[in-house]
């Protein structure tokens, strides 16, 4: 369980650093005009997306991973 735990962690972090970038990256042209609150609730909003889409993928077999398709296993 550990494992699919930190897989699942693993996936939000990603979540959150590409929507921090794509909102950051796109919607500024300078660092003071990004709407920081924003930014934080919209990277807030899809890590958690992200960690009930794996909690919802669970499959209760040992050694598999937060994938909804395709085998993934964490060991």
């Amino acid at each position: 369980m550990k494992d699919y735990a930190l897989a699942t962690l693993e996936r939000a972090i990603k979540t959150a650093a590409q929507v921090f970038l794509a909102l950051v990256g796109t919607n500024a042209t300078g660092i003071t005009d990004v709407n920081w609150p924003g930014v934080g609730s919209a990277v807030a909003l899809a890590a958690l997306v992200s960690v009930v889409t794996s909690l919802a993928s669970i499959k209760l077999s040992p050694n598999d991973g937060p994938a909804a398709f395709g085998p993934e296993t964490v060991e």
